[in-house]
């Protein structure tokens, strides 16, 4: 509850900063228009204006159920031996560096050395608002082309490396019960009879209406004891029902793992004979390779939840 204060009054507060800063933008136009000597200052805010309008849109882009959480991210080198090993180590040290500038923390959870060189395996977690949302973007095959570092030869080589990355979901389920899904039901208790049969109706039936959920007490003498322990035994069965349903999206999430190799790769990073990264899903391309390799991924990521976001309005369209 007090995260979604928050986070509404940073949202709150960001709409009333984008208002002023677009009335001190005007204001430097019409000062330009006038002839003062302002052009520097507002070539400045345009530019500042423009990334706080993309963080904005990038933050309404962010509406997963889950993208506001932590993020696992786990990365496994291919078929390749030492070649793709590296090239997954290239690629923990490129979400390092970008966890770093985005301000997030990270702490290295396994991380399993290869024989010679690079890694076998690594998973980490990142800890900030929204790092599942914007690294979600990163999950599937990352396949580099370049002369290998470790052939004698200087042959060019395709290595492969998998990225995949989970929410980092809270065991602790906040299960709410509204009043108005119960349907509470009194009758009298059943038993085998003698002095202490209770005659009144203090057995307690409570049905949950939106999942079918009925639970029953009739164990204790009074009504209200029956119906609070009836209460908690609902609140325990809703509980499990919402950890077998998070089960099956993490399920989900293990299944729908690319193949890590040709033909199943969401992004190409090649550094021979030419240098480009290339999103294969958004067709966003870059030839600043270094910049990208050293953490720079954040237009891939924004042009990544575009174009999620245009799937998701073209589906719900037809």
């Amino acid at each position: 509850m007090l995260q979604a204060r928050r986070r509404l009054e940073q949202e709150v507060e960001l709409d009333s900063r984008l208002a002023r800063d677009l009335s001190d933008l005007r204001t430097l136009v019409e000062l330009a228009s006038e002839g003062e000597d302002v052009l520097a200052e507002l070539k400045s805010e345009v530019e500042r204006l423009e990334q706080d309008a993309q963080h904005t849109e990038i933050r309404m882009l962010l509406s997963g159920e889950h993208d506001e959480a932590d993020a696992i991210v786990t990365i496994h080198p291919g078929a390749g031996g030492t070649e793709s090993q590296d090239w997954a180590e290239m690629l923990v040290r490129m979400y390092l560096r970008w966890s770093e500038r985005s301000g997030y923390t990270t702490d290295m959870l396994d991380y399993q050395q290869g024989e010679e060189a690079g890694i076998k395996s690594a998973t980490f977690l990142v800890k900030g608002e929204y790092a599942y949302g914007n690294l979600s973007a990163e999950s599937g095959v990352h396949r580099l082309v370049r002369i290998s570092p470790f052939d004698a030869a200087a042959r060019r080589h395709t290595s492969f490396a998998s990225v995949f990355v989970y929410p980092d979901i809270d065991d602790k389920i906040d299960v709410q019960i509204e009043e108005k899904d119960l349907r509470i039901d009194t009758y009298r208790s059943s038993g085998a009879g003698g002095q202490h049969v209770n005659v009144t109706d203090a057995a307690v039936r409570i049905t949950h209406i939106p999942t079918g959920i009925v639970v029953s007490c009739q164990n204790e003498r009074s009504q209200i004891r029956n119906r609070d322990m009836a209460r908690k035994i609902l609140r325990a069965r809703l509980y499990e029902l919402e950890m077998q349903k998070k089960q099956r999206e993490l399920q989900a999430l293990e299944d729908s793992k690319p193949d890590i190799a040709w033909g199943s790769q969401i992004r190409s990073y090649v550094l021979h004979p030419y240098r480009l990264v290339k999103d294969h899903r958004t067709k966003y391309e870059s030839s600043n390779t270094d910049r990208v390799l050293d953490g720079g991924i954040d237009p891939f990521i924004y042009q990544y939840l575009i174009h999620r976001g245009s799937k998701k309005r073209t589906a719900v369209a037809r």
